[in-house]
């Protein structure tokens, strides 16, 4: 079983707009480069695409793969599959983290997020575990949707219970 990108993890981005990949994500992210075993340098995949988005969606090399392989099964030329193309492969940009665990996050990726232009002193962002991708928020943006560990419970549904609701019939 493939390791998941799991936990919320706050880091902080210097003025040169450069940020740690926290270590248990740079430990997928190596696992899942072929390339990466020989340079020491993984390759993340980072989307930013999605006018509604308020992060950076962020992919290993093999689930960036997934990803286009999933896009690529759809319709070619059907509108759902021109959105997708434009919003999550056009509208990405590939790094490379660097053998001390950092990136600089380019400026598209910025620019959604929020920090284009110079980067304010004190900065942080959230490095959210979705299990086979992770997002980047500004810490401020997380901490307003999602700060409060019970603000997600609109009912009274145990989340297990979802879960359980579309469980795959393998």
């Amino acid at each position: 079983m493939a390791e998941r990108f799991i936990g919320e993890i706050y880091q902080k981005v210097d003025a040169k707009a450069r940020v740690s990949i926290p270590a248990a994500f740079r430990a997928i992210l190596q696992a899942d480069d072929p390339l990466a075993s020989n340079s020491q340098r993984p390759r993340l995949y980072m989307v930013y695409g999605g006018k509604k988005r308020n992060f950076v969606e962020c992919y290993s090399k093999l689930g960036a793969e997934k990803l286009a392989e999933d896009i690529e099964s759809m319709e070619d030329g059907s509108p759902e599959r021109i959105k997708a193309e434009l919003n999550l492969i056009t509208r990405s940009v590939m790094v490379e983290v660097e053998p001390d665990g950092r990136i600089v996050l380019p400026p598209r990726v910025r620019e959604k997020i929020g920090l284009a232009g110079e980067v304010p002193e004190k900065s942080e962002v959230v490095f959210a575990g979705r299990s086979n991708r992770f997002r980047i928020y500004r810490r401020d943006v997380y901490d307003a949707e999602f700060g409060a560990i019970d603000d997600d419970d609109d009912d009274d549904i145990d989340p297990l219970t979802l879960v359980g609701r579309h469980k795959r019939k393998d």
